[in-house]
């Protein structure tokens, strides 16, 4: 069952809001990741257009979509690669809407290339039959067929059960289309051969070797950790209690931020979990999990002292983001663990800001951490609303969806115009959206509601 009070307040930092440079520093460092980012997927195509003169449409055109089309391929294998300041900076779900929107312009971009290419000189169709072409010709013809398998990969989307086949599918044939656009361009022998644009395409594959060194790399040295105890939430939920290495001790993660833990070395699985604890001891740290899955199975079965390897921290959803004076957490089931690493972290800091935390869950045994919260009212400005979605007879809390009555009467005593409230939500993908809906029916800013959905990594 949850403990009663496993996170005392003990002299605590009296701190009413995270630290004011911590949000302005993430603001800046979206501004300069966006920047970068923006910069590499047109800067290749302006700098080409610039040394260039006045050139026929379609041969222009098929430079040009050639260029942004390679240029958008790097960026797609970029954003996943667990950059670490671009993952903070952006966050998840931003850097995911990205990787899936660019994936999508890259394949237009290569259909619309080959398009040009064959109407400007229309012999050139017979670079579409393999057995026939060139180097290059085929080059090109494997990438655009990888990169439609990818697509079609996408819009079908990962089925349950088979997520690290779809994996490695999915990285296999990224690799693929990368290093065949990029034998394409350099059996070309065209661009690369030039002063100027010669160094900026081989910036480009610097630039995704570089990223690619330090993903691996960064795995590789992912922090060992050690179990400390599996602890039983529920039937269905349990507790996973690491310890850090005493020489990385002190914080190391922001609330509500996630890593990504392995159970061997070496091993190629490897499952993304949100961070619990309180982000003011990093000596243990606490990762909440629902054992659906083999892999979150074998977590509630390790053994105390048993190693297991933490890469992370990663991840924006963190009201150390944000500069709110007040903040309302929305969660559904187990979308709890980042909201408990917030209200823990608030109450070890001895923050005086409102806490209103509406939990979301299908019945009574599915609420999660019952007895800390009630220990968490009594330090902090926190106030809990339960909303089953199917509840016994003898319930007397709220039922139903989440709606615009059940929160307006949540936010009733926080209708105070010097209140910044933000909003962080976490759950399954329909009760996002709901919530989402719900709050622009309220009038909401977009630019205070932070979210988080599961099954998108």
């Amino acid at each position: 069952m949850s403990r009663p009070a496993p996170h005392p307040v003990t002299a605590p930092v009296r701190r009413d809001d995270p630290p004011a440079d911590a949000w302005l520093a993430h603001r800046r460092a979206r501004l300069i990741w966006g920047s970068l980012l923006v910069a590499v997927l047109v800067g290749p195509s302006v700098i080409w257009m610039l040394r260039t003169g006045p050139l026929p449409l379609l041969h222009q055109m098929s430079v040009l979509t050639g260029l942004l089309a390679l240029s958008a391929m790097v960026i797609v294998a970029v954003l996943p690669s667990r950059v670490r300041g671009l993952s903070g900076a952006l966050g998840l779900e931003t850097l995911l809407g990205l990787h899936r929107r660019l994936g999508i312009l890259a394949g237009a971009l290569v259909a619309l290339h080959l398009a040009c290419v064959v109407a400007d000189q229309p012999e050139r169709v017979g670079l579409l039959v393999p057995m026939a072409a060139p180097a290059r010709g085929q080059a090109a013809t494997a990438a655009t067929v990888a990169i439609g398998v990818l697509l079609l990969l996408a819009v079908r989307g990962v089925r349950s059960g088979t997520h690290e086949v779809w994996r490695w599918v999915h990285l296999s044939l990224a690799a693929l289309v990368v290093g065949a656009s990029a034998l394409h361009v350099f059996w070309l022998n065209n661009l690369v051969t030039d002063a100027v644009m010669g160094p900026v395409l081989s910036g480009l594959g610097l630039v995704l070797i570089a990223v690619l060194v330090l993903r691996w790399g960064a795995r590789a040295a992912a922090g060992e950790f050690r179990v400390h105890v599996v602890r039983p939430e529920s039937p269905t939920v349990s507790t996973l209690v690491l310890t850090r290495p005493a020489r990385h001790a002190g914080p190391w993660f922001r609330p509500g931020q996630f890593a990504w833990l392995r159970l061997e070395r070496m091993s190629v699985e490897e499952h993304p979990f949100t961070i619990a604890s309180s982000a003011v001891d990093g000596g243990r740290v606490e990762f909440t999990v629902r054992h659906t899955g083999d892999f979150a199975s074998r977590l509630r079965e390790l053994d105390r002292g048993t190693p297991v390897w933490v890469d992370g921290p990663y991840g924006s959803f963190t009201p150390d983001a944000v500069p709110s004076t007040g903040l309302v957490l929305i969660a559904g089931g187990v979308g709890i663990t980042p909201m408990m690493s917030m209200l823990r972290t608030a109450a070890d800091r001895g923050d005086r800001r409102p806490y209103r935390l509406v939990v979301h869950a299908r019945d009574r045994a599915d609420l999660l951490f019952r007895a800390e919260l009630a220990h968490l009212r009594t330090c902090l400005d926190l106030q809990v609303t339960e909303v089953l979605r199917r509840p016994a007879p003898n319930w007397g809390g709220a039922t139903g969806p989440i709606d615009t009555a059940l929160l307006a009467a949540v936010l009733t005593d926080l209708d105070q115009p010097h209140l910044r409230l933000d909003y962080f939500i976490c759950g399954r993908p329909q009760l996002v959206t709901d919530v989402l809906d719900t709050l622009g029916a309220l009038g909401v800013p977009d630019d205070r509601v932070h979210t988080e959905q599961f099954a998108q990594v």
